[in-house]
């Protein structure tokens, strides 16, 4: 594995390179450069790298060849810088960081921030010390921002574990730890919660950067009061307005294009149609599903978008390289192709159908038209973090139904207050239908697209469970859908349309410790299992993409036909996105930041 060495600890080796009067470890010659900070493409232009730093760029590096120097041809192929994503979850993979890396560094990803507040949300500061471990094994560039939202909106869910501002202050001295994670609590930051401006400010104190979440539309005063707190960059905007307001008032726009969400079509416009500087946008991915990866790609697939919608590639090289590099902090040591800099390049034949062919990190060839050259490390979890679902009970049909409040007085329906689904997007709407009344209970309407949704009790074994409606997933069959990915407080999610399969569903995911299991017709038709805090496999990524993909084909078999459902699944009990969701407390309305009755009198 590579070495990478601080620069102050190798100037003179590296001036000695450059200079002929040492030779280099690794020659790359007659590329085009692909020169993010002039926003260039360079002909003729070769390389040479001294350990794991780049010694020399220029046109010609013959005076640093040596005996044993490493050539490497690009003829007619472009230098790239490693490709960084920005903002991501490796948890969302359904992965370890080490199968996660495997995935994505033989597409050209070099270097990833990471915000691990999904396993945070299930064993606080050690969850986050696990991957911060795991991470420093990597051959490429993997920072850990330090969760800020565990739970993200106190009041409103139960998490399994708590961060707090001495977690924060005593994150902000380990190594690895880049920032504060994306601040999910927007209104308690201009509501000034204590809580909220302490972790940001002990974050400031360090030197580090805030992460945003602006989740709500409302342009106007709340947004002017988040930004006065301090989140210095946001990916929940949607609309090109979003990103206007963000850039202006000194934010980073961050686009994301993950598995379900697609919002770098609308707000690029911001710059290819309102000219505005591209400098201030950032490309990441958020979420990305284990299959997305293995078979489209990751920041290359972002890049191929991008580009797509009217980009320069030189821009939206930009903004997923130097933009993000500088961001962070992390500029004099990668996100370009620059004397000091970490070798981390990528060649390519051609910049609007990126490939990449050739991957380096830190001076070191790891991959290779996409198959890997080098072993990667091996990092253990401990036992207890692959023994995290508790239901306290085994559940039955009637935990699953929706009484009546007043069964005495007979209707034949009641309004009810039901999530709406958006496809691509993370938000939902807050709806209204008129549901049918069977007996003493309510029951969904296949006939109007409504199933149930329930969030099941995992972490104290209360076997608590709070039942809800959702609209949108198409389920027309009996069935039931059961996750322990659930942002984010990764309680246990359930969808159906059949009580008995809703509670064989969660019985059978219990069992499994974790993951995401489909009924069909009174059996588990396909299951992914996910036992390290039940969110990622221990398996290799190729094998957790083939069975995600089987639960997925299930979802189909039972009328599901939305892009990446179990995305959209996972969100419907996040309650810091708006505008409705269903917490194991009971149905939220974040756009009020309050709970409301299911049922409307």
């Amino acid at each position: 594995m590579p070495i990478r060495q601080p620069w102050p600890a190798v100037t003179h080796e590296l001036v000695d390179c450059a200079m002929g009067r040492m030779p280099a470890d690794l020659v790359i010659r007659n590329g085009q450069w692909a020169c993010v900070q002039s926003g260039e493409i360079i002909p003729h232009t070769d390389i040479a790298v001294k350990g794991s730093r780049i010694a020399y760029v220029g046109p010609d590096a013959s005076h640093t060849l040596g005996p044993n120097t490493q050539v490497i041809d690009a003829t007619g192929r472009y230098l790239v810088p490693g490709l960084l994503d920005a903002h991501m979850h490796v948890e969302s993979g359904m992965v370890t960081v080490t199968e996660f890396v495997r995935a994505v560094a033989p597409r050209g990803t070099t270097g990833m921030f990471v915000d691990p507040h999904e396993i945070a949300n299930v064993f606080g500061l050690k969850g986050v010390e696990l991957m911060v471990s795991e991470a420093a094994l990597q051959p490429i560039n993997v920072w850990v921002q330090m969760p800020s939202c565990v739970p993200s909106a106190p009041g409103l869910e139960t998490s399994g574990a708590t961060i707090g501002p001495d977690d924060v202050s005593e994150a902000m001295t380990m190594p690895g730890i880049i920032g504060l994670g994306e601040m999910m609590n927007f209104p308690g930051v201009f509501l000034s919660d204590a809580k909220m401006h302490s972790e940001m400010a002990e974050t400031m104190k360090a030197g580090k950067v805030i992460g945003g979440h602006y989740a709500a539309l409302d342009l106007g005063l709340p947004f002017h009061g988040y930004v006065a707190g301090g989140p210095a960059d946001d990916h929940e905007g949607t609309r090109v307005q979003d990103a206007v307001a963000r850039i202006r008032q000194g934010m980073k726009a961050m686009l994301r294009l993950g598995s379900a969400w697609y919002d770098v079509a609308t707000q690029i416009k911001a710059v290819t149609e309102l000219g505005l500087d591209a400098r201030h946008f950032i490309l990441c991915t958020d979420d990305s599903h284990p299959g997305t990866l293995i078979n489209e790609g990751h920041m290359d697939r972002v890049l191929r978008h991008a580009i797509a919608q009217g980009l320069k590639p030189i821009t939206a090289l930009q903004m997923m390289t130097l933009n993000t590099a500088e961001h962070f902090g992390v500029s004099r040591d990668m996100g370009q192709i620059a004397p000091g800099r970490y070798a981390d390049i990528v060649l390519t034949s051609s910049l609007i159908d990126f490939r990449a062919e050739l991957v380096i990190a830190a001076g070191d060839v790891i991959a290779e038209n996409g198959l890997w050259l080098r072993q990667l490390p091996t990092f253990d979890y401990p036992p207890e973090v692959k023994q995290s679902v508790h239901l306290g009970k085994v559940l039955t049909a009637a935990d699953f139904k929706v009484a009546m409040p007043n069964p005495h007085a007979p209707r034949v329906t009641v309004k009810a207050n039901v999530i709406g689904v958006i496809e691509n997007q993370a938000p939902t709407k807050h709806l209204i239908f008129d549901l049918p009344v069977q007996g003493d209970e309510v029951v969904g309407d296949l006939a109007q697209d409504v199933c149930k949704v329930a969030v099941v009790e995992r972490h104290q074994g209360t076997g608590g469970v709070q039942v809800g409606f959702v609209h949108g997933f198409g389920l027309n069959i009996p069935c039931a859908i059961a996750s322990t990915v659930a942002h984010d407080a990764h309680q246990m999610l359930v969808v159906g349309t059949h009580a008995e399969s809703m509670a064989l569903a969660a019985n059978e995911l219990a069992k499994r410790q974790g993951g995401m299991l489909v009924v069909r017709d009174g059996q588990v038709r396909a299951v992914v299992e996910l036992p390290i805090a039940g969110l990622m496999s221990d398996e290799r990524a190729e094998v957790v993409a083939h069975k995600a993909e089987s639960v997925l084909a299930e979802y189909r078999a039972c009328g599901c036909h939305l892009h990446n459902a179990n995305m959209q699944l996972s969100l419907l009990a996040l309650v810091v996105i708006p505008e409705l969701r269903i917490s194991d407390l009971g149905l939220v309305d974040v756009t009020q930041f309050k709970r409301i009755d299911l049922l409307q009198s």
